[in-house]
């Protein structure tokens, strides 16, 4: 396989492409947030904690997270523990927001992947990213579901 949208010889669609695709891309963040000492997971929650309209309480984030992650809830709290020890969340009553200092290593860890992001994502057409975006979103819904009934 080539590594340019317009000579790429396309495999069909598949659990296992999905699932390359999704380890290359995640390999590169995780290489940038380990610059900064923080882990995947990690930067998964303190994300939900600084995109969220207001504090989260600890279980809101644990929820939304596990949502995401499909995770162990008991994982996600230490993850928690791990960001308020590391001074990225602080604790506010009953809620936890981020600290300024969170909110900046997120956007250093942005500004540091946007260009690899912009090489690996520039050039795919327009179209192509529209009908990947609607199975990848379709495939989301089914698999959920799926995952839903599996744990009911």
């Amino acid at each position: 396989m080539t590594t340019t949208a317009s000579t790429v010889t396309a495999p069909a669609a598949d659990a296992r492409v999905l699932g390359l695709a999704h380890y290359a891309a995640r390999g590169l963040l995780e290489h940038g947030l380990a610059l900064h000492g923080i882990t995947f997971q990690q930067q998964v929650t303190l994300r939900a904690a600084v995109t969220a309209d207001a504090p989260r309480t600890p279980d809101d984030l644990v929820t939304q997270v596990r949502d995401t992650l499909k995770a162990d809830p008991a994982n996600i709290r230490a993850t928690l523990d791990e960001l308020l020890a590391k001074q990225l969340l602080v604790a506010d009553g009953a809620h936890l927001r981020p600290t300024d200092t969170g909110r900046e290593l997120l956007a250093a860890v942005g500004a540091e992947t946007a260009p690899i992001t912009a090489r690996v994502w520039g050039g795919i057409p327009d179209e192509d990213l529209a009908a990947a975006g609607r199975v990848l979103a379709l495939v989301t819904e089914r698999a959920n579901t799926e995952l839903a009934t599996l744990t009911a």
